[in-house]
């Protein structure tokens, strides 16, 4: 059986990368990793910055497994203490003095938008993204604080609006989100970003992401993300 979480450098920038293609869902298994992979990560003074990703080239996550709830009560004793876990992890993350930059590509829907809004920066893709809190179809509402991150993020009016109606909106209608910006991501290569510096007008090895065309991500991201919290001596 495969890792449900997957974790890389590209230097000072941790890759954290959901392991369940193509969709991605988030696992009592990769919850307890990530929630000791963030306390191990928050203590790392090599890491200077983490990228939130998944495998495939689909989609970003369709959240948690729901089928495993039951299994996990039994574990922690009750269904408040699994969506407590995820709140905890989420908080850990969005107060950590490390930037995180989430991608978001595909389905990025229920918890796989609320991990996200935890994180400081979001990227979406240009084409395929389907972004948003569907629960209220499902009679049921965000459970891991997207709510309130959602409100804070786009304010009430726009919250309300894709909470109540279980509206998903597309990567360019990412962008009138603080902090989060519409990217040109080949999925023929990938829908990850190593978020490393690089020239104008240079490829992205790893997601194609075309810096020229993004210029905003280049010049205040990546160059934030892997060169701020170096040591004076190294910039």
């Amino acid at each position: 059986m495969s890792e449900p979480l997957l974790l890389t450098r590209e230097g000072a920038v941790a890759i954290v990368a959901i392991n369940d293609a193509p969709y991605n869902r988030m696992s009592l298994d990769f919850m307890d990793q990530l929630e000791n992979l963030v306390e191990n990560i928050a203590g790392d003074d090599t890491i200077r910055a983490v990228v939130l990703t998944s495998e495939g080239l689909d989609h970003f996550s369709v959240a948690m497994n729901v089928k495993q709830l039951p299994e996990g009560i039994k574990q922690k004793g009750s269904a408040e203490a699994v969506f407590d876990q995820r709140l905890n992890v989420i908080s850990k993350i969005e107060n950590m003095g490390k930037p995180w930059v989430a991608t978001l590509f595909g389905y990025c829907l229920g918890g796989g938008l609320e991990l996200p809004l935890g994180c400081h920066f979001r990227l979406a893709a240009e084409e395929d993204a389907q972004i948003g809190l569907p629960e209220m179809d499902l009679g049921s509402v965000p459970a891991w604080g997207g709510s309130a991150r959602l409100s804070r993020c786009v304010g009430s009016h726009h919250a309300l609006d894709m909470i109540l109606r279980a509206k998903k909106i597309s990567g360019p209608e990412a962008p009138y989100w603080p902090r989060a910006r519409s990217m040109a991501i080949e999925r023929t290569q990938g829908a990850r970003c190593c978020a490393s510096p690089r020239p104008r007008g240079a490829t992205c090895t790893c997601c194609a992401v075309h810096v020229e065309r993004n210029s905003w991500f280049g010049g205040k991201v990546a160059s934030y993300i892997a060169h701020s919290r170096a040591p004076s001596g190294n910039r």
